[in-house]
């Protein structure tokens, strides 16, 4: 397992989940149900099964299409993250069935909500990158559980400290540069 592939990873899923909708789910459900480590243990659940599937998804992409075209369409794609992450992301109201408790409920909430989110997908691009399914998914699981972490553990106090809009620039520079070195990559 390349300590490069989780590294990156890792710094890429962190960084763009600052402020994404499922930070802002677990936050909810670590208010709600007032165990954090029960709603983390969902999360990882969740983001584990999750970041699978999609790693997998990518690397078979990555094997079924020429090396040149697959790093123009990973160019694109994360120029296209990039500009996805530099617009908020609001939680509409969701509840979990309180009948499952804690720990199902942000098990199959998290896992929905993950469906089709950008850090999902940049699961998929950056599988497709480096064709090693288990270094991204633990490198994006440990990014998705350090920023969820942050908001389960932290939340008010983080928000009321660290301006969003910063970390979102961040996270969108991470995804243009990718982005560029893919590109180059391609011609």
């Amino acid at each position: 397992m390349s300590l490069e592939t989780v590294g990156f990873s890792f710094l890429l899923v962190a960084a763009s989940e600052m402020g994404d909708k499922t930070q802002l789910l677990a936050f909810s459900l670590a208010a709600r149900y007032r165990r954090p480590w029960t709603v983390l243990g969902g999360i990882l659940v969740a983001t584990v099964l999750n970041h699978l599937l999609a790693a997998t998804a990518g690397s078979w992409v990555a094997a079924q299409v020429p090396p040149r075209l697959m790093a123009a369409a990973l160019g694109a794609t994360f120029i296209a993250f990039g500009l996805w992450t530099l617009k908020p992301d609001r939680l509409d109201e969701a509840r979990g069935p309180d009948r499952f408790g804690p720990f199902l409920a942000t098990t199959v909430l998290f896992f929905l909500a993950e469906m089709g989110d950008k850090t999902q997908l940049a699961t998929v691009a950056l599988a497709a990158r480096y064709s090693s399914v288990l270094a991204v998914t633990a490198g994006t699981t440990a990014g998705m559980l350090a920023a969820d972490g942050l908001a389960v553990f932290l939340g008010e106090r983080l928000a009321a400290r660290v301006q969003l809009r910063w970390v979102r620039l961040v996270a969108a520079a991470l995804f243009f540069a990718f982005g560029a070195l893919a590109l180059a990559a391609a011609f």
